[in-house]
């Protein structure tokens, strides 16, 4: 700003303030500096897979100075609010793509802009502070004003605000959304792929008519949903975020909640089970053993698979020896308590009579648990295979 001194003896002022005679002073200069942490806030961003555009009211010369500072990728692409404006909304949603900076932004600008975004599918997020952001911050998908520097217009419109004006915190916030989303996934995976081999271990043999046609009563069927419920509205509600989280791609906006894939490896993950579950069955029929002990193996093949579906489930690209280092300390609980339950079951004989067990052998009881976690493990191969692809690439 330049400084400047006029000395005027008299009453007969001038009409202008420019007409006095201003002896030039100096200049005086501002400098907003950027904020420690937002060269790292930035690196996280682009890690997350998420493209930040500078928009500002600022000239040129002063956005790429500050961008080019704090190590914005792409701060040598700028264009002015002005050269913005010239361009049709087509050759806009190009530009938009390929630009990284924009300088002299006036509101008409900004809602261009974050249109053109929309218009390309993109998810978009606007930060903004002032009176001519609130015009941006109403028209993106998400607008995060800023609650120490924002202006009430700026708070109104947007759906977010910041507290202490720390980008950071959105780097926080993305990272609890993509943990939350991860983790009900894996339970609802979980709950598909261990209600097939229940629904197809009563069904099966009712309806083929075999030698046991209801290997299974309601009150079994209970209780293996007593087990089941907590492990997937306890344990993954409390996973940790898995330590690649923050390297995936934003999911485009027309994404449905379940990819084909996902949906198909928790069908064969039940298939699978089924097949171990009516296995031991068959063998047990095989080898002449009475209906209760029938049931009895079949139970603990579903109770075994459900404690190693539950541990192998907990990533579907780290390995089961990861997961177990996660600090999750339900998970032992939770097992444990499975654990004990199935216990009782085979061991305390009023248990046994009224859910018409029998106390297995050795060998009976091994094949059980060999069938139940061998039905869950195998997965552990198709997650070596991703992480075997996923190092070549």
């Amino acid at each position: 700003m330049g400084v400047g001194q006029a000395v005027f003896e008299g009453t007969d002022f001038p009409k202008l303030q420019q007409d006095f005679s201003f002896e030039f002073k100096g200049l005086v200069a501002f400098y907003d500096p950027p904020k420690k942490n937002i060269s790292q806030v930035l690196k996280d961003f682009d890690t997350a897979g998420i493209n930040v555009k500078l928009v500002t009211g600022d000239n040129s010369a002063t956005a790429v100075a500050i961008a080019k500072e704090i190590d914005f990728i792409g701060y040598d692409k700028c264009m002015s609010g002005d050269e913005l404006m010239q361009l049709t909304d087509a050759e806009l949603q190009k530009k938009v793509m390929d630009t990284q900076v924009f300088s002299r932004m006036f509101p008409e600008a900004k809602l261009r802009i974050i249109n053109a975004l929309k218009a390309n599918n993109e998810v978009v997020a606007m930060t903004g502070d002032g009176v001519n952001d609130g015009l941006a911050l109403k028209a993106a998908h998400i607008g995060i004003a800023m609650g120490n520097k924002g202006t009430e217009i700026a708070k109104q419109a947007a759906s977010l605000i910041l507290v202490d004006d720390d980008l950071s915190k959105m780097v926080d916030a993305i990272a609890m959304g993509r943990k939350i989303y991860t983790n009900l996934k894996k339970a609802i995976q979980y709950i598909i792929s261990i209600h097939i081999p229940i629904i197809l271990t009563v069904f099966i043999p009712l309806a083929l008519r075999w030698i046991y046609p209801s290997i299974f009563s309601p009150s079994h069927v209970i209780l293996l949903e007593l087990i089941m419920g907590p492990t997937c509205s306890i344990i993954y509600e409390n996973e940790p975020m898995e330590k690649n989280t923050m390297n995936k791609k934003p999911r485009p906006f027309t994404t449905t909640f379940f990819k084909f894939n996902e949906l198909w490896t928790s069908i064969i993950q039940g298939l699978v089970i089924t097949l171990a579950s009516l296995s031991v069955y068959q063998y047990a029929v095989g080898q002449g053993f009475v209906e209760d002990t029938t049931r009895t193996m079949v139970f603990m093949v579903l109770i075994v698979a459900n404690i190693f579906l539950t541990l192998v489930n907990r990533s579907f690209y780290f390995s089961l020896f990861t997961t177990l280092k996660y600090k999750n300390n339900l998970v032992g609980i939770i097992i444990g308590i499975t654990v004990a339950l199935a216990a009782l079951l085979l061991f305390i004989p009023p248990l046994t009579d009224f859910f018409e067990f029998n106390t297995l052998s050795v060998n009976q009881l091994l094949v059980s648990l060999f069938a139940g976690s061998i039905s869950v493990l195998w997965y552990e191969a198709v997650k070596w295979g991703k992480r075997t692809k996923a190092k070549k690439n």
